[in-house]
């Protein structure tokens, strides 16, 4: 018996409020669709198509290879998003036919293959997920016979004050006989408020023939759908603590697990130290013994072992093994810090390197500069890169002293064990064990207190 799978992705969202398609909403660094089909594919189904409408080439692009889609033209509801799946999925009988919709991020493998499980070993028409809320405001209400036995699923707008007192709700996950879905889905009408298809008049409609249905519990967050931008935030903070939680027990520290924001892409050693207010987002990795916080923004970037990086923003950035950076550094795309580096207080990097053991301590701007080993960069010294058309390139050597306040005017070679004066503006190369010193003589002018008092007394 295969197995197929359809994930309803097609709907606008309208309680978002937002142009973006609602199943590309991001948490946790992914979106909502994909977490959802992640799981799908978790759970080792024979064929998986998402069916898409609303910004379908957009909710198409992010899908993993494999995954198909089929275009819904008009979304006329959920039934028949359905039908138009299964005419592009041909044959589906005696196959088992999984339908999930693609808002529920926090769905797992585990609770989908309980499912399939539960279907195949029963063999009824429907089994269906369920789950009980204390407030299940929104959700259509499971409507059992007096054996408790599922007679049908009512959607709230089309229930009665005593079916929406009920706390068993439908969270639009089911498992299907193939023959048995298509039979009545092609009985559903669209006699409802909204005038459209409901795949729950599949489920009255088979309980009213008398045929096999069955439920299967799942916890509620786990089911949890998106409909608005609370809800969007509630599942986030769901996953993000699914994330942390799995982290630490691979050996990640988190001081205040509740402060620490972890894309799913983000890849983590153990032994890392991760302080509250922490961002990691994009590929950034973590090596073993680093410690990152607090106040971190870091995206797409790699912090080395045993590198420390507090009060900062990363992107794009390589920092190598036992560097420093920050407090308050700006990396940004194209920065290398070697081994032993630093880029501490208020200091600003792009595409450049520091080699073994240079630093840059404080109160400086290195764009577009290559820096060798050991050097120093004194306070408030800028690479001026730019000159009105192009960028160029600042080389700094090996042993380099940089007086503070340099002002080093691209392109221009510092060679090794060179040093250039305070206060200086390099606009030649420097020799390598040269001192490079670019001032205007200091004058003198006595009495001069004395005499602007003077003037300004006569003046009044």
């Amino acid at each position: 018996m295969s197995v197929r799978v359809i994930v309803l992705a097609a709907g606008q969202g309208t309680r978002m409020k937002s142009s973006l398609p609602k199943v590309l909403h991001p948490v946790a660094g992914a979106p909502l669709v994909n977490w959802v089909v992640d799981a799908v594919l978790g759970a080792s189904p024979d064929e998986v198509l998402v069916v898409i409408g609303h910004g379908g080439e957009d909710v198409a692009s992010v899908l993993p290879d494999g995954v198909a889609t089929v275009v819904q033209e008009e979304q006329n509801g959920t039934g028949h998003a359905v039908l138009v799946a299964l005419e592009a999925l041909g044959d589906v009988e005696g196959d088992s036919v999984i339908v999930v919709p693609g808002d529920t991020p926090l769905i797992t493998s585990a609770t989908l293959s309980r499912l399939i499980d539960a279907h195949h070993a029963a063999e009824p028409s429907i089994t269906l997920l369920t789950t009980h809320l204390p407030d299940p405001t929104g959700y259509g209400r499971i409507v059992r016979d007096d054996a408790g036995e599922v007679v049908g699923i009512v959607e709230e707008r089309d229930a009665d004050d005593e079916q929406r007192r009920i706390d068993e709700v439908g969270v639009s996950m089911y498992a299907f006989a193939g023959g048995e879905l298509v039979r009545a889905l092609n009985q559903v009408g669209t006699a409802n408020d909204q005038g459209e298809m409901y795949l729950t008049d599949v489920i009255g409609i088979l309980a009213g023939e008398g045929a096999p249905i069955a439920a299967v519990a799942a916890p509620a967050p786990e089911v949890s759908g998106v409909n608005s931008h609370d809800q969007l935030a509630a599942v986030g903070r769901l996953l993000r603590a699914r994330l942390n939680e799995r982290w630490m027990r691979d050996g990640v520290s988190m001081l205040d697990p509740d402060r620490v924001y972890l894309d799913s892409t983000v890849e983590l050693a153990a032994g890392v130290v991760l302080m509250p207010d922490v961002h990691l987002q994009g590929s950034t990795s973590v090596a073993a013994g680093a410690q990152v916080g607090p106040s971190v923004f870091a995206e797409d970037s790699s912090i080395g072992p045993g590198a420390r990086v507090w009060y900062s923003v990363l992107r794009g950035a390589d920092v190598g093994e036992s560097a420093e950076v920050g407090p308050f550094a700006s990396l940004r795309p194209g920065t290398v810090l070697g081994p032993e580096t630093k880029a501490g207080t208020f200091v600003e990097t792009k595409n450049t390197t520091l080699q073994r053991g240079s630093k840059v301590p404080h109160l400086s701007y290195m764009g577009d500069a290559e820096i060798g080993e050991d050097s120093n960069i004194g306070a408030g010294t800028i690479t001026c890169n730019y000159d009105g058309f192009e960028k160029h390139r600042t080389t700094i050597g090996d042993r380099v002293r940089i007086g503070s306040d340099t002002m080093l005017v691209a392109p221009v070679e510092i060679g090794d064990d060179a040093w250039t004066g305070a206060g200086s503006t390099i606009t030649k190369d420097v020799s390598p064990g040269a001192l490079g010193v670019e001032r205007s003589h200091q004058q003198e002018i006595p009495d001069y207190a004395a005499r602007r008092r003077a003037k300004r007394r006569t003046s009044e």
